[in-house]
């Protein structure tokens, strides 16, 4: 049997019924930071998009988004500077940033020296 989800000792349900002020309460303090300034516009305007059609397909810029109990279950689109990253919300992902799922950087993999990385591979017949 899998154990109910809780974050800092609330259910889900709880949470989502919860204000954003006491939310942010439960948050690190840099996301409580985040929430005391206010949120930009565009945080706000995906936000509304969010509550107006939480079972949309949503594609965002807003990478600095922090996940709240309300977009659990939504599906985003986050875009890592070269594509669009599909991210599912789930409920572990709570406090988190939507850019944290949307990596930027690929993994270099190294392979052999091609033609002209070394002096004596110039005498190396191409065919």
């Amino acid at each position: 049997m899998p154990k109910a989800f809780s974050f800092r000792g609330h259910s889900l349900e709880d949470l989502k019924k919860m204000s954003m002020e006491e939310f942010s309460r439960m948050l690190t303090s840099r996301e409580r930071r985040n929430f005391k300034r206010g949120m930009t516009e565009s945080q706000k305007k995906l936000l509304q998009e969010v509550r107006k059609n939480p079972s949309e397909f949503h594609k965002t810029h807003v990478r600095d988004m922090i996940i709240l109990p309300e977009m659990v279950g939504v599906k985003f689109g986050v875009f890592n500077g070269k594509e669009w990253v599909n991210v599912v919300v789930t409920p572990d992902m709570l406090g988190s940033r939507l850019g944290d799922f949307s990596i930027t950087t690929k993994r270099v993999k190294h392979s052999a020296p091609g033609v002209g990385a070394t002096r004596g591979s110039k005498h190396i017949p191409l065919k």
